[in-house]
């Protein structure tokens, strides 16, 4: 039997949920309540992990939200996202200590290259000031002293009194496909993670991903972000795909898309070459990949649409190229999330991922 994967969910945080894409819903808006209310239920559903996704214009402030969601929660992994360019990094590793220790060991961090907000600094040193951070957090959370003179970063500092729960840094995902974030993530993260790809292309990224680690004698674990649509009949999933969009029209949809601080990266740009690729097909970029949800949002834009075996025979595709972990998510977040957790999460072989 092949290793598990890590299955994660995603609780929007940063206004991304709706009935009908482009159609703003204020009982699906970002709020404490709402939000809590899908990792709970992702945590019933028996998922291992959950995406607690920050940005600076949408939404709720992702720390405080998952200081309060740990004590909450017994089971599900936290994966929180940090934007390195509002951070310090010093104080931003006693507060994942601390985070740590209020989940009882549960969080791993998903690390933003960030700007600082009002600010705007060229994507290269971005890249190089979000690689020092995470070697201080790498440094200070494995308890050790930390004395670094580099382009970004001056500091002499022992490490803080409040440490995990395993005396170690969590696990840093990180994603980006420009060289610059290529190479960061080679050099500093943990699981490096992609937005939707063909199967073919997510195994080109992972040779590419593999062979620039082992340039710094690093190895790599793989994530993969997508959307999914899951119901009993292929007809019924593609039925539902449809309706999604069925309130949407090209101007909503694009201003949904700019509104994003991210439009202008190489992942976005990506994206939209994909969905390109696909408007002859309906929007299937190959089978079961739509990349329909791309038109009404930023960044991750495809969703793996089926029936309980096509979703499953998908995702073993992906695992089979040397993707470890998923982070999935569906419109609305609550109904999808049960969704999945009843068709297709009993069949896979899952479980919280491993970094050695």
């Amino acid at each position: 039997m092949s290793n598990p994967i890590e299955v994660s969910w995603f609780s929007a945080l940063c206004d991304d949920d709706y009935e009908f894409l482009g159609l703003p819903d204020p009982m699906l808006a970002s709020s404490w309540e709402h939000c809590r209310n899908i990792v709970l239920a992702a945590e019933k559903g028996g998922f291992d992990n959950i995406l607690l996704p920050s940005g600076y214009t949408l939404g709720l402030d992702t720390t405080a939200f998952a200081s309060a969601i740990a004590t909450l929660t017994t089971r599900i992994k936290l994966l929180m996202a940090v934007r390195i360019g509002e951070s310090w990094p010093p104080q931003l590793a006693r507060q994942i200590a601390t985070l740590d220790q209020i989940s009882g060991g549960r969080l791993n961090i998903n690390i933003i290259s960030s700007d600082l907000p009002g600010d705007k600094m060229d994507s290269e040193p971005r890249y190089r000031r979000t690689v020092e951070a995470m070697q201080i957090l790498k440094t200070l959370l494995n308890g050790e002293h930390l004395s670094i003179d580099s382009e970004h970063y001056k500091i002499d500092l022992d490490p803080p009194r409040m440490k995990t729960v395993s005396g170690k840094c969590p696990p840093l995902y990180f994603g980006g496909l420009s060289p610059a974030a290529k190479d960061a993530a080679a050099e500093g993260c943990d699981v490096y993670l992609m937005w939707p790809e063909t199967v073919q292309g997510a195994k080109d990224l992972v040779e590419d991903m593999t062979a620039r680690a082992a340039k710094f004698g690093r190895t790599l674990k793989y994530g993969f972000r997508a959307h999914v649509i899951v119901r009993e009949t292929e007809a019924e999933a593609r039925a539902y795909a449809d309706r999604l969009l069925s309130k949407l029209d090209a101007q909503q949809g694009e201003a949904i898309r700019n509104k994003s601080l991210d439009t202008q990266t190489f992942g976005v740009a990506h994206q939209a070459e994909l969905r390109a690729q696909s408007e002859a097909n309906d929007g299937y970029l190959e089978d079961n990949l739509w990349t329909g949800i791309g038109r009404a949002r930023s960044g991750c834009g495809a969703a793996i649409v089926g029936d309980p075996d096509q979703v499953f025979a998908k995702i073993e595709a992906y695992r089979a190229v040397g993707i470890e972990a998923f982070i999935l998510s569906g419109y609305p977040h609550i109904n999808e999330c049960d969704m999945f957790a009843r068709y297709v999460l009993p069949k896979l072989n899952h479980g919280r991922l491993v970094i050695d």
